[in-house]
């Protein structure tokens, strides 16, 4: 095993390495400490000076998802956000599940929520290894079931990213379009909200 000093092998550039796969933690955390390494998420790190793109957001947070969740758990709310670049990280992994699929039983300490919900083929795609809702499906989920103060930067930062396709207007036709969704009222002020703050700082 290379020492701690050690620079990864170039073709590991864009490798998003954790404990046990290739280095171990304490290697992981030299390296970091010695500024070869930088910190994705949780106890996943990348070489210094690759881009933190969204796909190595999605890597980090697969390796971070329970093994009985892998594959079937799929990243929701500020989860997914911060896969696309949006917002923070935040303190646990927002995992949602089909409510139409088993959902497995979360570990004490897993540092998730799991959610069970009604997906559809179009909410979800892959960014990176992990199972994510789409850029739409996701400002939905801010909207209606995370805290203004942590919905409002996020959905702000997710409506201005044309990447990401995913203007305020669509999001309100969404949240309109839903049925039998609760708080959809208060959901579809806070998007109010932000089509004024648009309107006013264009003026």
């Amino acid at each position: 095993m290379p020492a701690p000093s050690s620079t990864p092998p170039s073709q590991s550039m864009g490798t998003v390495f954790s404990p046990g796969r290739h280095f171990s933690r304490t290697t992981l955390q030299s390296m970091c400490l010695d500024s070869i390494l930088v910190p994705v998420f949780r106890d996943s790190y990348i070489p210094a000076g690759t881009a933190i793109t969204p796909a190595l957001r999605g890597r980090a947070m697969a390796l971070a998802t329970p093994a009985n969740l892998a594959g079937r758990g799929i990243a929701g709310r500020l989860s997914a956000a911060w896969i696309y670049g949006c917002s923070g990280p935040g303190a646990v992994i927002s995992l949602l599940v089909d409510s139409g699929h088993r959902a497995g039983a979360l570990l004490p300490g897993s540092g998730c929520t799991l959610h069970e919900v009604k997906l559809s083929r179009f909410d979800v795609a892959v960014v990176g290894s992990m199972p994510v809702t789409t850029p739409l499906r996701t400002a939905v989920d801010l909207a209606v079931h995370v805290p203004a103060v942590d919905a409002l930067p996020a959905l702000r930062t997710l409506a201005a990213d044309p990447a990401l396709n995913c203007p305020l207007g669509l999001i309100r036709q969404a949240l309109q379009s839903c049925h039998r969704v609760p708080h959809k009222q208060a959901a579809l002020a806070l998007i109010q909200s932000l089509l004024e703050e648009r309107s006013g700082s264009a003026g």
